[in-house]
């Protein structure tokens, strides 16, 4: 028997967005919400942008996880509440790091493009299929960011991927992995959740 569980929809929604790993969310509760999100991810985007500029992702050594390590500086603001006015912002970004990243690591590796568009096609349904759960009030369950690995994590398999230079069979497994579970957890859970109006309904206060 499947059952969706309904969440009240928070005050900010972007912070659902954000689709944090078990890292950033760790960093997060250090600063107990204390922290804006937006310099954070800002400054990480920036320096990772600089070091996959300056050709990081090709290196056989460590440094390979310097552009992952250095965007972890935005798990900080995780637990914040995201409401601030340019706050919305942050999700994007870390999109765009994530994707960006991805991307490097993929071609600078020689993986095969259809392969590495396969893994970012896994991503993007994922980000999608939260966008409009949110519109819908069918929040994703609470499991589904660290089984997914959250940007933190799976930027983090790819690195190690990288310095282990295993690229190719990691990104096979990240394709096979994602997809199966994005697919069957988005198929699960809209099959079962109920219709607008009883969502409505179960949103409002009792």
């Amino acid at each position: 028997m499947i059952s969706v569980q309904m969440t009240r929809v928070p005050r900010s929604a972007v912070v659902a967005y954000r689709d944090d790993g078990l890292l950033a969310r760790g960093m997060g509760l250090l600063v107990v919400g204390q922290l804006p999100p937006l310099f954070p991810a800002v400054v990480g985007a920036f320096v990772t942008g600089v070091l996959l500029v300056m050709g990081v992702a090709s290196v056989d050594d460590v440094a390979v996880f310097a552009p992952a390590a250095t965007l972890l500086l935005a798990g900080a603001g995780s637990s914040h509440r995201h409401d601030g006015r340019l706050d919305w912002l942050v999700p994007p970004i870390l999109r765009l790091t994530e994707y960006g990243f991805v991307a490097s690591i993929g071609f600078a590796r020689s993986v095969p493009p259809l392969l590495i568009m396969a893994v970012l096609g896994a991503m993007a349904f994922h980000h999608y299929d939260i966008v409009y759960r949110v519109r819908q009030h069918v929040y994703p369950p609470h499991w589904l960011a660290p089984a997914g690995l959250g940007w933190d994590g799976r930027m983090l398999v790819i690195a190690a991927g990288g310095l282990f230079g295993v690229v190719t069979p990691d990104f096979w497994i990240l394709a096979v992995y994602l997809w199966g579970l994005f697919l069957w957890e988005s198929l699960t859970s809209w099959l079962a959740a109920p219709r607008r109006a009883e969502v409505a309904g179960a949103m409002e206060p009792g």
